[in-house]
């Protein structure tokens, strides 16, 4: 009782501490660093200017438009022509001599043939675009999450690494002492264990960091081993959507959607294509022929070439067109319902958060870890249990953890919900500075 007595004024002078004015140390972690620092904004347009998946995009757009080209082309000219002896007999005459023909003509589709294929290859252009337009946005949401997330690792690695080292210090100076009595050296057990499991803690925040940093530079297209120190980031959350409208933004402005939309329409051009080709191109052009077999005879005409329909009118692709077509349109209705479906997630996910970051405090990470700073003092002096200088250091962790994982996973709901219904993400303002290793 006479201790706990001893912990209510020090942690309400903990809490007048953090209400009056922050640690100076404190205020020296959480500042941006001074050397030049390279903003979010940066690290995304570094991103979408180097990013090696981004050139593969861009030369499927290019290809697209090359196969544009390619459908609005006639056909080559064909060149046909024979070449003989030619013997004539009139009663007991005879003559013989040379016979030969050329003739070049030019095929000539069925009319509307070639505007369908140009459609078709015009959707060809528009999904393409439609995928590049896609892969930059995720990109985009992908590396400001990934940011965020090295500087949540980096925050977490610096708090646990600081309680770790506050832990072994402690147990450092509690080991030199003679421990008399079960008490003290229960004690000293439970500040190495806690050690332990703050070092632990450090260990896999590192390890997080370093994850975030490795795919952070892979998308960046830079080297693996570039170092990017990410400063204060500050994010600014927007206020939740309505459903209604949000699922009403998903139906006009989800990559998805639009480009099942749009192959729907192509495999609409690929039916009406396939019953076009049931009649056959038409070749037409210039006949040139000369027989010389006794007199001389020249023969210019028109020679005209097409094949006969009678025994394959392209049912059986007509059919398929159809069958693609059919699947096509199950394929939008899915996509429709998928994508709502992931609309009212992500927006619950997100409003979720909101609710749960509106319940702290602006400066309450500030209080637990002046807290765990002065319970470090007051137990050296005998004025707060083990107990309660256990719990403010991990209360400490926890919060630190808890406010950084919740903006993370807001920010990740946010990035979902650009990505589903073109919402622009939330502003956030965040330096960084790098070096080569």
């Amino acid at each position: 009782m006479k201790r706990l007595n001893s912990v209510l004024p020090l942690v309400l002078t903990a809490a007048l501490i953090g209400i009056s004015a922050p640690s100076t140390k404190s205020q020296e972690t959480n500042s941006t660093p001074t050397s030049p620092g390279v903003s979010l904004d940066a690290l995304v347009a570094e991103a979408l200017e180097k990013n090696p998946e981004l050139k593969f995009y861009e030369t499927e757009i290019a290809a697209a438009k090359a196969g544009r080209r390619t459908a609005g082309v006639l056909a080559n000219p064909e060149v046909s022509g024979s070449v003989g002896q030619k013997r004539v007999s009139d009663g007991g005459l005879s003559a013989e001599g040379l016979a030969w023909s050329v003739s070049v003509v030019q095929p000539f589709e069925w009319p509307g043939r070639l505007g369908l294929r140009k459609a078709i290859a015009n959707r060809d252009i528009e999904l393409a675009q439609l995928g590049y337009e896609r892969f930059k946005v995720a990109l985009a949401g992908r590396v400001r999450t990934l940011a965020y997330g090295l500087f949540a690792a980096q925050e977490r690695a610096a708090a646990t690494g600081e309680v770790a080292e506050r832990f072994k210090a402690l147990r450092e100076v509690l080991l030199q002492r003679d421990p008399a009595g079960l008490t003290p050296l229960l004690e000293t057990r439970v500040i190495e264990a806690t050690e332990l499991n703050a070092q632990r803690k450090a260990s896999d925040a590192t390890l997080a960091a370093q994850a975030a940093l490795l795919e952070l530079n892979q998308l960046r297209g830079v080297a693996p081993d570039t170092r990017l120190v990410v400063g204060q980031a500050q994010l600014a959350f927007r206020p939740a959507e309505e459903r209604e409208s949000l699922t009403a933004l998903a139906r006009t402005n989800n990559f998805e959607l639009r480009m099942r939309a749009v192959e729907l329409a192509q495999q609409g051009f690929r039916v009406d294509l396939a019953k076009n080709e049931r009649y056959p191109a038409i070749a037409v052009g210039p006949s040139y022929s000369v027989e010389n077999a006794g007199d001389r005879e020249q023969i210019l005409g028109v020679a005209v070439s097409l094949p006969l329909p009678l025994w394959n009118r392209n049912g059986g692709n007509i059919e398929a067109a159809k069958a693609r077509q059919m699947q096509a349109e199950i394929s939008l209705n899915v996509a429709e319902r998928d994508v709502q479906r992931q609309v009212l997630a992500a927006a619950l996910t997100y409003e979720t958060k909101l609710r749960e970051m509106a319940k702290w405090r602006p400066d309450s990470v500030q209080h637990f870890k002046e807290a765990a700073e002065l319970a470090d003092r007051h137990y050296r002096l005998g004025a707060v249990p083990i107990s309660t200088y256990v719990e403010l250091q991990q209360q400490y962790l926890d919060a630190v953890e808890g406010l950084l994982d919740t903006k993370r996973e807001t920010l990740e709901a946010a990035a979902q919900l650009e990505l589903l219904t073109g919402l622009p993400l939330p502003l956030a303002n965040t330096s960084a500075t790098e070096e080569k290793k």
